[in-house]
C-alpha cells in the first residue's frame, strides 16, 4: 500500500483484509477464550472488562451491550470517583493510569469473586496499568483473556519494571491483527491513517461471546443475554436478569 490512494475504498480494502486475518488467526484462541467465559457464567461468575485509552471502546463491546452477556462488569478509571471516593478532578491527570497501585485499587473496587474471569484489552499490551492489572488478576487466581495486537506488542519494548507484557500473562490471547501503530493507510509525509484495532477487536469479542453462548446452550446451561432496552419490555426483562448479580455489575462512565 506504499503508493495507495487515501480513500474510503482503500481503507475498506485494507480493513477487510485485517478482518480476514483476525478470523483465520484466532480460531483456536476464540474457542479457548469462549470456554473460559462459558465456565465463568455457569459457575455464577462475572466477566470483568478492563482497558484504558481507546481500548475502552472494545470493553464496551463486552459489557452491558444489547446481544451480549449480562454478567459483565466494566472496570475503568472513573471507578475511582464513582465508588472510590476520589474528587472528579483526579481524572484530569494525564498520567493517572501510570500511578503506582492504581490497578490494585481498581481491582479491589470491582470486588471480584474467585470464579470471575477478566478480559483485559490493550493494543500495545505494555502499559504499566495494564500489566499491573494482569499481574493482580493472575496472583488472585482468576482466568485471564488478553485482547491485544501481537505485532505491536512484539515491536515495542516492555515498559513494566518486570519486563512482562499482557500477552505473557494470559490464559488465552486474542490477536486483533492490527499493525504496529494500529493505522493502515500510509501518509505521503510519513505516518499512517485510520486505525483498525477497534474493528477487529469488536469482531473477536462478538465471536467469543457467540461461541461461549453456544457452549452454554449445548451443555444445557442458561445464557443470560441482554436485549435492547429500546425494544418493548427490554428494560424490564434485563432488570430482572440483572438482579441475580446485584451489586456486582458496574458500567463506569458519567
Amino acid at each position: 500500500m506504499a503508493n495507495a490512494q487515501i480513500s474510503a475504498a482503500a481503507f475498506a480494502e485494507e480493513a477487510r483484509a485485517a478482518v480476514e486475518r483476525a478470523i483465520a488467526a484466532n480460531k483456536d484462541t476464540v474457542a479457548a477464550a469462549a470456554r473460559l467465559l462459558a465456565d465463568c457464567v455457569a459457575a455464577d461468575g462475572v466477566i470483568h472488562g478492563f482497558g484504558t485509552g481507546h481500548s475502552q471502546a472494545t470493553v464496551l463491546e463486552l459489557v452491558g451491550r444489547a446481544g451480549g452477556l449480562i454478567p459483565t462488569n466494566r472496570i475503568g478509571l472513573t471507578d475511582l470517583v464513582l465508588r472510590g471516593g476520589e474528587d472528579r478532578a483526579i481524572l484530569a491527570d494525564p498520567l493517572l493510569e501510570r500511578s503506582p497501585g492504581l490497578a490494585r485499587r481498581l481491582y479491589d473496587l470491582a470486588g471480584p469473586r474467585p470464579q470471575d474471569v477478566f478480559v483485559i484489552v490493550s493494543n500495545s499490551g505494555v502499559n504499566n496499568s495494564i500489566v499491573d492489572m494482569a499481574l493482580h488478576v493472575r496472583e488472585a487466581g482468576h482466568k485471564l483473556i488478553a485482547l491485544t495486537s501481537l505485532t505491536h506488542t512484539q515491536a515495542v519494548p516492555a515498559l513494566h519494571p518486570g519486563g512482562r507484557r499482557l500477552a505473557d500473562l494470559a490464559d488465552a490471547v486474542l490477536d486483533n491483527c492490527a499493525p504496529a501503530g494500529d493505522a493502515l493507510l500510509p501518509l505521503p509525509g510519513g505516518g499512517t491513517l485510520c486505525g483498525v484495532s477497534t474493528l477487529t477487536s469488536a469482531l473477536l469479542v462478538q465471536m467469543t461471546v457467540a461461541e461461549a453462548v453456544g457452549l452454554l446452550t449445548a451443555e444445557g446451561g442458561q445464557a443470560p443475554v441482554y436485549i435492547s432496552a429500546n425494544l418493548p419490555g427490554g428494560h424490564e426483562r434485563n432488570t430482572v436478569l440483572e438482579r441475580r448479580y446485584a451489586g456486582r455489575l458496574h458500567r463506569g462512565g458519567f
